[in-house]
């Protein structure tokens, strides 16, 4: 019967940019998982059905992002059609959305260093959710005026961060003209109680005329100049080793054919 049926532990949410998987344990043996859906406003709704997964797709039915949902994880059997016992089920904790999900990466498009500006242009973060022409809505689509971005930026091979903010989706800092710089930029939800950070985007560096010493400093002038010296010693030594020993080699011959005449 029923009652003997293990329920599911370790239930957990897992969300970024509104795409939402429900995990549980254990994996079940010699029976099946249901999961339901409840929302404080909205009817339940069942997904992965009969699964012998432990993980469930749930975006499709938390499209209203701002209601509060918890998950019925049932634990069922294959059993006959006269059978109306209630599954037993354990219970999610609960879970909205719009304050919930993790704010995914951004992806920086374009950065430009020129004179003593760096210009950086990125794209919000797309959700799993479609307007009705079949585009994706972003993420600034749901949050709007509450999504902020922050660019961290420093100078290359330095550990001194600075930060800036926008609501657009472009930034422009001053920066020394002569230096290059690394930066990546993070979404922020300023209103948010937890997950106010966002994914950080991928770190790109500029390269106004990096030159080998930029790259790798005075050890490199130092191999260099050690190798120059050694050149020139060589260029100057060689020849006159060389020389001498040419010098030797012609006198030892004419000292033998002097002992062969002698002779």
């Amino acid at each position: 019967g029923y009652e003997d049926l293990p329920t599911a532990v370790n239930i957990t949410w897992s969300s970024i940019n509104f795409k939402t998987i429900l995990q549980w344990q254990p994996k079940p043996s010699g029976y099946f998982y249901t999961v339901e859906i409840h929302g404080e406003k909205s009817d339940i709704k069942r997904k992965c059905i009969l699964t012998s997964d432990t993980e469930c797709d749930v975006t499709d039915v938390l499209r209203n992002v701002e209601e509060i949902y918890t998950a019925h994880i049932l634990s069922v059997e294959l059993a006959e059609e006269d059978n109306f016992e209630e599954p037993p089920y354990a219970v999610s904790e609960k879970f909205t959305p719009y304050s919930q999900t993790i704010i995914g990466k951004p992806e920086i498009t374009n950065y430009s260093q020129k004179g003593s500006k760096l210009n950086v242009t990125f794209k919000d973060p797309l959700t799993p959710y479609i307007f009705p022409n079949g585009s994706f809505q972003s993420i600034r689509d749901i949050f709007q005026h509450k999504l902020e971005y922050k660019l961290y930026y420093w100078k290359d091979q330095s550990s001194g961060k600075k930060q800036v903010t926008t609501k657009s989706n472009e930034f422009e800092v001053s920066v020394d003209s002569d230096k290059n710089y690394c930066f990546y930029v993070q979404g922020i939800i300023p209103s948010r109680r937890e997950n106010r950070n966002g994914q950080e985007s991928t770190v790109f560096c500029t390269n106004v005329g990096r030159s080998i010493f930029d790259e790798y400093g005075t050890e490199v002038f130092i191999i260099i100049a050690v190798i120059a010296v050694v050149v020139i010693t060589l260029a100057i030594v060689l020849p006159v080793v060389l020389c001498k020993r040419k010098k030797a080699k012609k006198a030892r011959v004419v000292r033998e054919k002097e002992l062969l005449n002698g002779v």
